[in-house]
């Protein structure tokens, strides 16, 4: 299933996000840990503040897996099916595993691209705004 993630990162965990997308350690150890990095490539910061990003999960329960990470780092403000369940192919078991390479996964990110501003750009911004020297 997809869902549409938003997130307001919590402070102070700027700079150690930043370093474990950057390092790629973001997610190790679990069975989703290239989504992650995925998602925060993709990630856009919105007006609100929030960071928002379309999120594949197989779980049964919304982000069971990924929520112990995201929340490392983010307070989860909302997570919302992303298109109606019955059309899911993997969801009403048409094609296990289908989420994956569904291209509504890429229809959403394409429409979040429009809005906001690239999320790690804005990330690595702040934290040199940070950094002293």
């Amino acid at each position: 299933m997809r869902y549409l993630v938003r997130a307001r990162l919590k402070s102070g965990c700027e700079a150690s996000l930043l370093r474990s997308v950057e390092q790629g350690t973001l997610g190790r150890g679990s069975v989703a840990e290239g989504e992650y990095l995925r998602n925060m490539a993709e990630a856009r910061l919105c007006d609100d503040g929030t960071a928002r990003w379309v999120e594949v999960c197989y779980c049964p329960t919304p982000l069971e897996e990924e929520r112990p990470f995201w929340e490392e780092y983010f307070d989860l403000t909302r997570v919302q099916d992303a298109h109606d369940r019955r059309r899911c192919r993997d969801h009403n078991g048409e094609e296990p595993w289908a989420c994956g390479d569904c291209d509504c996964t890429a229809r959403l990110e394409k429409k979040l691209e429009d809005s906001g501003k690239p999320f790690l750009q804005s990330l690595r911004g702040k934290c040199a705004k940070l950094s002293p020297g």
